[in-house]
């Protein structure tokens, strides 16, 4: 195949309506039809990258094995494709500007005027080509962000229209995901809103190939031709989307549908063999026919959005369908937890993570539950944060230093168990300059890690800027605490465990980014045969 293919995916009539798997399920049937697929994201906002975003602003950043700090759409690409995304599979308007307006200080531009027509559409419009010309894949689907008719998504909206012409007949095509509401009082659904986010999108000079219309209802066989007649597409091109049980559903019901035949046939490609879903459909069969049931608390400071913790909440459900069992995540904020209460709050918890996060709010309430857990014989996993606070409670509780802290929280203690690294301390600049992407770990052998991912070697993702204060390594360690994961590099400590507890770790790495549905990550699905393990008992 000489030339890569180009799908865009817009949004119309609202936010929220599921671009990113729709992208997700079309890329998923077109790999399983044999074409090499990617998926990439643009977004509108001016931040430089998601890094410096708070979690409630914008669900969790998702952190890519190159260290880019990510949409959280670029999570579902990789958990649906099994295919690691990179820099290069998300842009945002702050860098597009970043990039042009550097490249105007350099004098590339010879004095020119610079305007958002041709230097910014230009820039964005190479950046869209980037993965495509690199010639690993046959088809690159590229999710616009935000809503038609938003003003920041004007430039994009036009480099697409551009691209679409310059890329000729067959070679670009445009999917807008729009919703069919339905009115109660009237009883109907209405294509209305539809109609007008199409007619908006056509203003721009951009034609819509395909319709995904949401919608809790299933539309007619009438509806959906007066969407095909009035929003100038063809009848077949009218898919709906209805709403699903779970997201991982919407694979076979774009399948279903005929999502992925209609792009091949407007993009003249062949069919190639029908979708294998094999392993997919035995994750969905085992996901829906549980034969346990768990509950474990996620304890963190975020809980109120379920998006700021998305990409743990998804590696239960892969973890979970590998157990064959159910996995009900208690969301329990930290901030209100205190030595009174947390018996109350967390004696029904078959396992407890303790949740990543940022900054002071909440901490104590962290350092609870973790003597909870460590003293209750409740399995345990700590991510990141949640690894540091176990550290914090096994000093204070186990070896004595009752002042323990980390630096972050208290940049005065005495006895800074966490602590920042050295060359972190000059940095001013908030974005892009913690310890990001895969670093490698050597497991030591004969320890719960090392049983967990039967391997001594693994890499993984990390997203934070304090460490684990090797001054009190062998203090810690003579106590009970062990570290059996470490950097060779530069001697940090990446996971931290106990004996004789069932199951208690902490490791400083992220390892839900890395748990897609054909490979769930190997710490939660021991989590979680741990939980329920403990149930059981």
């Amino acid at each position: 195949m000489n030339q890569t293919k180009y799908i865009f995916v817009t949004g119309g009539v609202t936010s929220s309506l599921g671009k990113g798997i729709i992208a997700a399920s079309l890329a998923k049937l077109l790999q399983a039809r044999g074409y090499r697929t990617t998926i990439q994201k643009f977004d509108p906002y001016i931040n430089v990258d998601p890094g410096t975003l708070n979690p409630y602003e914008h669900g969790e950043c998702y952190v890519t094995d190159d260290g880019a700090e990510t949409d959280l759409d670029l999570g579902h690409y990789e958990r649906f494709l099994n295919v690691p995304t990179s820099q290069a599979n998300n842009v945002t308007t702050g860098r597009v500007y970043l990039s042009v307006i550097e490249k105007e200080r350099r004098g590339e531009f010879l004095g020119k005027t610079v305007q958002v027509v041709p230097h910014i559409t230009n820039e964005i419009k190479e950046r869209m080509q980037l993965l495509g010309n690199s010639g690993d894949f046959d088809i690159v689907i590229t999710e616009i962000g935000g809503t038609v008719g938003d003003i920041e998504s004007l430039p994009y909206i036009e480099s697409v229209r551009q691209l679409v012409w310059e890329l000729g007949e067959n070679n670009g095509i445009v999917i807008h995901l729009t919703l069919v509401p339905y009115l109660a009082a009237a009883g109907e659904l209405k294509t209305k809103p539809t109609q007008h986010s199409v007619k908006t999108l056509m203003e721009s000079g951009i034609k819509a190939d395909i319709l995904v219309c949401r919608t809790e209802y299933e539309l007619s066989e009438d509806l959906r031709h007066k969407l095909a007649l009035f929003c100038n597409v063809k009848r077949e091109a009218v898919i709906q989307s209805i709403d699903a049980s779970t997201i991982y559903d919407v694979p076979n019901l774009m399948l279903q549908e005929g999502l992925d035949k209609v792009a091949l046939k407007k993009l003249d490609l062949p069919e190639k063999s029908a979708p294998d879903l094999k392993q997919w459909n035995e994750f969905l069969q085992k996901h829906k026919n549980p034969k346990h049931e768990v509950n474990i608390g996620l304890v963190g400071k975020y809980v109120e959005l379920q998006d700021s913790y998305k990409s743990i909440l998804e590696s239960f459900i892969h973890a979970g369908a590998t157990n064959e069992t159910k996995v009900n995540v208690i969301s329990i904020h930290s901030e209100y937890l205190d030595e009174n209460n947390i018996s109350e709050k967390l004696s029904n918890l078959d396992a407890i993570l303790v949740a990543p996060g940022f900054g002071g709010r909440g901490i104590e309430g962290k350092i609870e539950t973790v003597q909870y857990a460590r003293e209750n014989k409740i399995p345990f996993l700590g991510i990141c944060l949640g690894m540091q606070m176990a550290v914090i409670e096994y000093s204070r509780n186990v070896v004595g230093l009752l002042d323990a802290n980390s630096s972050e929280m208290n940049e005065n203690t005495p006895n800074p168990v966490i602590s920042i690294m050295e060359e972190q301390k000059t940095i001013t600049d908030k974005g892009g300059t913690m310890r990001l992407g895969a670093w490698k770990c050597e497991i030591k052998p004969n320890t719960l890690a090392h049983k967990i991912y039967n391997k001594t070697s693994i890499l993984e993702r990390h997203r934070h800027r304090y460490e684990f204060n090797n001054d009190y390594l062998a203090q810690l360690e003579n106590a009970g605490l062990k570290a059996s994961g470490i950097n060779t590099e530069t001697g940090l400590v990446e996971i931290i465990e106990i004996e004789n507890h069932p199951f208690f770790i902490g490791v400083q790495y992220h390892p839900e980014y890395k748990s897609t549905v054909a490979n769930p990550h190997p710490l939660f699905v021991n989590f979680v045969a741990a939980a329920v393990k403990h149930k059981n008992n």
